[in-house]
């Protein structure tokens, strides 16, 4: 078992969340111009990482707030918690690997801050 420490709550054991996928994946800014191959990407199509991992969670029945989480998905080690809308952290530096400091979105992409 997993225990998580929940943002708001402190550490609770795993069966009180539930994981909700794939962290900052942007919503597309016109998604009236995506084609269907387009659209389906961005519903179904999701990073497979073997290793550190952004992931959403919420506190399901504690506070039922939602937060993100960066877990290495081979050791299942919880490396960072933090809050919905806050860049993914780097494990040293804070800040994604590569990343710029002032966050940008792109119509089809799937990373961006906060969603």
């Amino acid at each position: 078992m997993l225990l998580i420490s929940c943002p708001n709550c402190g550490p609770r054991d795993e069966t009180e969340f539930h994981y909700g996928g794939q962290a900052h994946v942007a919503y597309p800014l016109n998604p009236n111009d995506l084609s269907d191959r387009e659209w389906a990407e961005y519903l179904f199509y999701r990073e497979n990482t073997k290793g550190t991992f952004a992931e959403r969670w919420v506190h399901s029945t504690g506070c039922r707030k939602w937060f993100n989480m960066l877990r290495d998905t081979v050791s299942y080690d919880i490396h960072s918690i933090y809050a919905m809308g806050q860049g993914r952290p780097d494990t040293e530096s804070g800040l994604a690997p590569g990343a710029s400091t002032t966050p940008t979105a792109a119509p089809t992409s799937t990373s961006s801050e906060g969603v």
